[in-house]
């Protein structure tokens, strides 16, 4: 279609460029408005799948003792997928925007991914969805400490699989911040990031679209008053749940805190998601459009230098999708999709061709 793939040469990208490019996902099936980004965003945000996939919870301890919670997607039996620990199925991990929020589009993944053989979970933070808040702590933007102890239990509990990951909206920052930090060690195939914020600190200071943001706070707010009395010591609570923007939300939970207060500029030093892109190891691709209404302009928001310089990273930019948008008519409704799983499967026939090629034993 009109889509674009920016990345630096190598037998990678080509290999990306044929895959993407004979996928019936980039070709035809739009949506009836392309040119309606918030109109997409709205449908995206309200829209439920159909039928809602059940799921199996499980509640991971931390070493400090909180918890984090994984949601399981299990098929029509109701039996949890993959449940063998050496099914040799790629498990994906799904990563929520922020603030938390499991949207109709991120099960819909998950459903297409169930689907094709995948093993889905998705990975809930710190009282968020339901998770129960054990400790006085939420995860900043950019912390990916809590995503590295799931990594790690997952790469226990299937050592057998190969592991993804794929994360939605502001949630990129996470992952983007894990794989950046992690480096070679990340225990990931390959990733994905469907609409990310790729600059944290310029997205909180510029803000969003009211349409985007007042439910997402109000989605925050909702989920922090359960937990107004345990973090009464820790944040000015009163502060906290009068917060008028996202950015007020995230300075009274993490920049005026009781403890150990810091400021605006030092707390993203430790968490923009790009600060440590350098040292990513893992083949990344970022599926964007030019006229999302949450990232910002591309011009000001995309860190085309990034994408040219490093052999890891792949923007696929189209004109027109929105922000998690990208729909189309009939099933799936959301070509996205459809084009983040044929790129794991263009991964994986690529690193099963590089094995062959240098005599490599499979990994164990």
């Amino acid at each position: 279609g009109r889509c674009r793939l920016l990345c630096k040469p190598s037998a990678l990208a080509q290999h990306l460029v044929r895959s993407l490019g004979r996928s019936a996902a980039l070709r035809g099936g739009r949506w009836l408005w392309p040119r309606w980004p918030r109109l997409q965003m709205l449908r995206q945000l309200l829209q439920p799948p159909e039928p809602e996939p059940a799921v199996a919870r499980e509640l991971l301890q931390l070493p400090d003792t909180g918890l984090v919670a994984l949601d399981w997607l299990v098929g029509p039996r109701g039996a949890r997928s993959g449940s063998g620990g050496g099914c040799p199925s790629s498990v994906l991990l799904l990563i929520p925007n922020a603030a938390g929020k499991v949207t109709g589009g991120l099960l819909q993944l998950g459903q297409r991914a169930l689907e094709r053989g995948f093993i889905p979970v998705i990975f809930n933070r710190r009282g968020h969805n339901g998770c129960p808040l054990t400790t006085p702590r939420l995860q900043p933007f950019g912390d990916p400490g809590d995503l590295r102890e799931a990594v790690t239990y997952l790469r226990c509990r299937h050592p057998a699989a190969s592991l993804l990951a794929v994360s939605e909206g502001s949630g990129s920052g996470l992952l983007l911040a894990y794989l950046g930090e992690s480096g070679s060690s990340s225990r990931l195939a390959a990733a994905a990031c469907i609409s990310p914020i790729f600059r944290g600190r310029d997205w909180f200071e510029a803000g969003m679209p009211w349409l985007y943001e007042w439910p997402l706070l109000l989605h925050l707010k909702r989920g922090l008053s359960r937990y107004a009395g345990s973090l009464a010591d820790a944040v000015d609570v009163h502060r906290l749940l009068g917060s008028r923007s996202l950015r007020e939300l995230e300075e009274a939970l993490f920049c005026q805190t009781k403890s150990r207060p810091t400021n605006w500029e030092t707390y993203w030093e430790r968490n923009e998601p790009l600060r440590d892109a350098d040292e990513a190891a893992v083949p990344v691709l970022c599926l964007c459009s030019a006229d999302d209404p949450v990232r910002g302009p591309p011009a000001r928001s995309l860190p085309l230098e990034l994408f040219r310089s490093s052999p890891y990273f792949f923007l696929l930019l189209t004109p027109h999708g929105g922000h998690c948008g990208f729909p189309q008519r009939g099933p799936g409704r959301c070509w996205g999709h459809e084009a983040v799983l044929e790129y794991f499967r263009a991964m994986a026939e690529f690193l099963r061709a590089e094995e062959r090629r240098k005599g490599l034993p499979r990994p164990r």
